[in-house]
């Protein structure tokens, strides 16, 4: 299923993330496969393929909204910008939260773009 908007809630190990619209929500998980080294910077790079399959899991949405606690969305949110610039461009907001239910989440992310629609709508 293809909507046009998403709703991500993520940490550094797993993600929730949901496609919806006034009807339908279509629910994916993503969660960060735990293989540690003894090598350097192993752990930047099991956060790199973990944020890559986000990445990889919103193709196709028009628009997303990214929640989570502060230091998950500002590693996000460099990833983005840095590696994946089509979907920085896609990121339609950030937003600090606590770890939400899945309706919760879903609820948000409804309120969030029927309040950006209504905003878009009124400037024409």
């Amino acid at each position: 299923m293809t909507l046009a908007h998403a709703i991500v809630w993520t940490d550094h190990v797993s993600a929730q993330l949901l496609q919806l619209n006034a009807e339908q929500v279509h629910v994916h998980k993503v969660h960060a496969r735990s293989h540690p080294t003894a090598q350097h910077g192993s752990g930047v790079r099991t956060e790199h393929e973990f944020f890559g399959a986000v990445c990889d899991a919103l193709d196709g949405v028009a628009q997303v909204l990214v929640t989570g606690s502060h230091t998950a969305l500002a590693d996000f949110r460099h990833y983005v910008e840095k590696h994946r610039p089509q979907t920085a461009r896609r990121v339609v907001g950030y937003e600090v939260t606590d770890h939400p239910s899945e309706n919760q989440l879903a609820a948000r992310g409804r309120e969030f773009f029927a309040r950006r629609e209504l905003g878009v709508k009124g400037l024409a």
